[in-house]
C-alpha cells in the first residue's frame, strides 16, 4: 500500500516534465478510484491540519461550498450513486444541512461517505446522512455538539445554569457572575439554544431516512438515541475534538464498513488521500472540492 513518501516520490519524479505534477497525480488517483468503484467520486478536502496556528480562511464547511459542489456535480451521471470522500474539521451546521439536501436531491439515497482520516463535527453530521460510512483503522469521526461563535453551545447553557443556581444560594457571587456573563453578546443564549435544537433535529431525520431506514421503528429509535446521546453530548465525549474511531462508531449503531475488508479500495483511497496531503503540505491551498470528471474548486490563501 503506497504511503505518503511513495506519493511524494511519484510527484517529484514528474516535476521535471510536469510542473503541475501534484495536480496530475491527484487527478489520476481520483480516476483510478472511479474506475474501480464505477461510482461518482467527489472529494471534499480541507487543509486545516497543515496550517495549525495560522489564520487561514476557507478551512471549514460554509455556504461557499455549495458553489464548489454545484461545479463538480455538473456533467455527472447521478444515477450511479456517489462516493463522497470527506476530510474536514467541520463548520456551519446550516451549511452542512443545505449540502445534504442538495446532494440527496441529485443522488438520492445512494451516497456513501468515505473517511480516509478525519471528518469531524459538522463533517460527522454529513457522514450520518449517508447510507453507510467507510472507515479504516486510522479513520475517525467526532462529536457534533454545536459551537456558536467559537464557543460550545452546551457549555454556555451549563454556565448560565450554574450562575442561576449559585446566585440563588450564594447572592454574594452576583458581581462575579455579572462580569462573566457580560462576555456574551445579547441574545447569545437564544442562539445557542437554537443551534442545539437544530443539531438535535436534523441528524435523527437523516439517520432515519438513509443509514437506518431498513430497521424497524423500534430498532431505529434505540440506535438514534444512542448515537445522539454519545455524539451530541459533551457530557459524554468531554472534548469536541474527541476522536471516534471505527469500532466505537459501530458500537454506537452507525453503519460502518471497514476499509480493510477491500484491500484494493483501501490502496486506492489512501493513495488519493496522500495525494491531497502532498498538495496541502507543498502549496498554499486551504480547500479543494473535486470530482473524477476533472472539475474542481480550489481555494488558496496568501
Amino acid at each position: 500500500m503506497p504511503c505518503l513518501n511513495d506519493i511524494l516520490n511519484e510527484i517529484n519524479t514528474l516535476i521535471p516534465t510536469r510542473p503541475d505534477a501534484m495536480d496530475v497525480v491527484r487527478k489520476s488517483k481520483i480516476k483510478d478510484l472511479n474506475s474501480y468503484t464505477k461510482r461518482n467520486v467527489i472529494c471534499y478536502y480541507s487543509g486545516w491540519l497543515s496550517v495549525e496556528g495560522k489564520h487561514v480562511p476557507n478551512l471549514s464547511i460554509d455556504d461557499m461550498d455549495k458553489n464548489g459542489f454545484m461545479n463538480v456535480v455538473e456533467g455527472l451521471d447521478c444515477s450511479i450513486g456517489l462516493d463522497l470522500i470527506l476530510h474536514t474539521p467541520g463548520g456551519s451546521i446550516t451549511a452542512a444541512e443545505s449540502l445534504v439536501y442538495y446532494l440527496q436531491v441529485k443522488f438520492g439515497k445512494d451516497i456513501r461517505v468515505l473517511v480516509p482520516q478525519m471528518a469531524m463535527s459538522a463533517g460527522t453530521m454529513l457522514a450520518c446522512s449517508a447510507k453507510e460510512i467507510v472507515m479504516g483503522h486510522q479513520s475517525c469521526i467526532g462529536p457534533f455538539d454545536p459551537f456558536v461563535g467559537g464557543v460550545s453551545a452546551f457549555a454556555v447553557f451549563e454556565e448560565f445554569q450554574r450562575a442561576s443556581e449559585e446566585i440563588k444560594t450564594q447572592p454574594h457571587t452576583i458581581p462575579l457572575w455579572q462580569v462573566m456573563i457580560q462576555k456574551y453578546p445579547p441574545a447569545f443564549l437564544e442562539q445557542c439554544e437554537k443551534a442545539i435544537e437544530l443539531a438535535t433535529s436534523i441528524v435523527p431525520k437523516w439517520l432515519e431516512s438513509s443509514m437506518l431506514y431498513d430497521l424497524t421503528a423500534q430498532e431505529r429509535g434505540v440506535k438514534i438515541e444512542t448515537i445522539m446521546t454519545n455524539l451530541n453530548n459533551p457530557g459524554q465525549t468531554k472534548e469536541h475534538s474527541r476522536h471516534i474511531h471505527a469500532d466505537k462508531a459501530i458500537a454506537l449503531g452507525l453503519k460502518v464498513v471497514m476499509l480493510e475488508e477491500d484491500q484494493t479500495l483501501q490502496n486506492l483511497l489512501l493513495s488519493l488521500h496522500h495525494a491531497y496531503m502532498a498538495t496541502f503540505l507543498n502549496t498554499n491551498t486551504a480547500k479543494i472540492i473535486e470530482s473524477h470528471n476533472d472539475r474542481a474548486l480550489v481555494l488558496q490563501y496568501s
